[in-house]
């Protein structure tokens, strides 16, 4: 059961719309449920036609009369009188007669201070039925006695209250509210989405381009130049002292009010976390260094390799973070942290990823944007380097990155199931089915980018006795899990990257010891793919140290001989575009 609480000016505007025959004629037979007191106030659903908007009127002016006394009382007009909220039943809820309906409504009005039981001076109200599925309770919220509703949170609490009437009827059961969830849109909103055949309304593509925008860009001039790019119209608010940006809104090119003029959203009615206040905690980096990090990055290209790698090392080390704690401890809002840059880099890796891959990858980022919102606030600066490999992978050259990418999808799987648990423990019930519906798409783009790498390794799976040589590898350095190991169909691609591995001398023993050491393999659904990536990543990793290392002898090699007579000073080495940090071994 959902309600959905707001305010507006004009009593006789909403009546009409609420005994009308809806915008798409969808109103059938409305009628009044439930009242405050009408005293011989006629319903209008239930009068002749010839009488229909007379009876409109006298019930606007009824609904009206504390209002309009008040106002001749203070001298002015009271704002944003007229209190509106639809309260609808989840799809597949049972049928509710007239009467469960009433009761409904006076439980609502009771809970959110509009009126509550036994209280002869409480506004008035009156609850009308024009569908089978939801009712619309309408205020006017001045009192009796001229003051206006303790109605604050009412929001808040009428969720509350519905939540208590779905068990006591019988109803599905809704997740909770938090006060984090975005606007959604109104329902003028989605009709003119459908006249003009976009799947979105514009508040929600605004919301997701937003989203996009502010994971690429460094700060909020950049945030606002993608925008711009994308043919977004900004309009920044400005203080009235000091002149300085305080806030901004957002619009696009078609979405006009009746004169023509842009409609334009501000970002906190976008979405809480898209507030300019929000944003510049994201933005704003540790320390000077961070900063000079992130220009770095957006002024070079990267090697297409080295940028995955980067993003699955940093993925790992999240999901170190996210699983090392208790039930619930301090390190929460590292974890909201960690929880905000993986939406970035879920927005980014749509961008980067190849080009199969990214219309899952874009839903998975679509969804997590519900999941990376929480009451718990975040300490951004714990999650730096998360979010720094996420803008590097803008910057990555194309190249042959199908293992990189495989491994770093991999591992964002498991950070996610990882966050989904984390949200559940916390009772964060709407951002847990978020996250879950964002880990579908992502195992979706995980496995495809998977398939043809296993293929091609499976292929060339050493002779039987090899594999069995192996197995035994297996059995004696990770027991607890070699059978599951074993019985994964990877195994075969597994035992090609074993045999490969021990052709560059590594022993298989020596490489499974030190890549079974992840929590990973506990929950994997395939543990035999998660070793394939990791010793994919980690032979990658060696080969490209091996190529520096050279590189450099070579180039320390020809200083030396074409520059006899420089002085010898201590040699400096290039510093990494996003500072490393220590994690667990793997």
């Amino acid at each position: 059961m959902v309600p959905d609480v707001s305010t507006g000016d004009r009593s006789r505007g909403l009546l009409s719309y609420l005994f009308g025959p809806g915008r798409r004629n969808e109103h059938t037979d409305p009628h009044i449920v439930a009242a405050f007191a009408m005293l011989g106030i006629k319903d209008p659903g239930r009068v002749p036609l010839d009488q229909h908007h007379g009876a409109l009127s006298e019930l606007a002016d009824y609904l009206d009369q504390p209002v309009k006394l008040r106002e001749q009382r203070l001298g002015k007009k009271v704002p944003q009188h007229v209190w509106h909220c639809p309260v609808r039943t989840a799809p597949g809820d049972r049928y509710l007669t007239d009467e469960e309906w009433a009761e409904v409504a006076r439980r609502i009005v009771h809970s959110t201070g509009i009126a509550e039981h036994g209280d002869d001076a409480a506004c008035r109200w009156i609850a009308v039925r024009h569908a089978e599925d939801h009712i619309h309770i309408m205020a006017t919220s001045v009192r009796e006695d001229g003051r206006r509703p303790r109605n604050k949170g009412d929001g808040r609490r009428a969720q509350a209250e519905c939540r208590r009437i779905e068990t006591e009827l019988g109803l599905r059961r809704l997740k909770p509210g938090d006060a984090t969830a975005p606007k959604t849109p109104s329902g003028p909103e989605v009709a003119k989405a459908e006249r003009q055949g976009r799947k979105n309304t514009a508040r929600v593509w605004l919301r997701e381009h937003a989203y996009a925008a502010a994971a690429a860009a460094r700060d909020e001039d950049e945030f606002f130049a993608v925008l711009t790019s994308l043919g977004i119209k900004v309009r920044p608010r400005l203080g009235p002292v000091t002149g300085e940006v305080t806030g901004y809104s957002l619009s696009t090119a078609d979405d006009t009010d009746a004169k023509g003029e842009p409609i334009f959203y501000s970002g906190s009615a976008l979405a809480p976390d898209l507030s300019l206040n929000r944003l510049r905690e994201r933005f704003g980096l540790a320390d000077g260094k961070a900063a000079g990090q992130a220009t770095a990055l957006h002024t070079s290209r990267t090697d297409a390799g080295a940028s995955w790698r980067q993003a699955d090392g940093e993925l790992r080390a999240a999901y170190m973070l996210v699983t090392g704690g208790t039930a619930v401890d301090e390190t929460d809002a590292k974890v909201q942290a960690q929880a905000a840059a993986f939406a970035e880099l879920l927005h980014n890796t749509a961008v980067s990823a190849p080009r199969q891959l990214r219309a899952e990858i874009q839903a998975a980022a679509i969804a997590f944007n519900r999941a990376n919102r929480s009451a718990i606030r975040a300490d951004h600066r714990a999650a730096d380097a998360l979010r720094q490999a996420g803008r590097t992978l803008l910057t990555s050259s194309t190249g042959r990155d199908g293992d990189f990418v495989a491994a770093a999808l991999t591992s964002a799987v498991f950070l996610l199931i990882a966050l989904v648990e984390w949200h559940a423990q916390r009772g964060h019930a709407q951002q847990a089915a978020a996250a879950q519906q964002s880990l579908v798409h992502l195992r979706a783009a995980q496995q495809h980018a998977a398939r043809p790498a296993l293929a091609k390794l499976a292929a060339r799976a050493p002779s039987p006795q090899a594999q069995d040589r192996l197995a035994a590898a297996v059995r004696a350095t990770i027991p607890d899990h070699a059978h599951r190991i074993l019985a994964d169909p990877a195994w075969p691609a597994l035992s090609t990257a074993l045999a490969q591995a021990e052709s560059a001398g590594n022993p298989p023993r020596q490489t499974l010891a030190n890549l079974s050491g992840q929590r990973e393999l506990d929950t994997a659904d395939r543990p035999a793919e998660v070793l394939v990536w990791r010793l994919r990543t980690a032979t990658a990793g060696q080969v490209s140290q091996r190529a520096r290392s050279a590189a450099t002898r070579s180039a320390r090699s020809t200083h030396l001989t074409t520059k006899e007579d420089a002085p010898t000073v201590p040699a400096i080495q290039p510093q990494p575009a996003v500072a490393s940090r220590q994690r667990p071994s793997r």
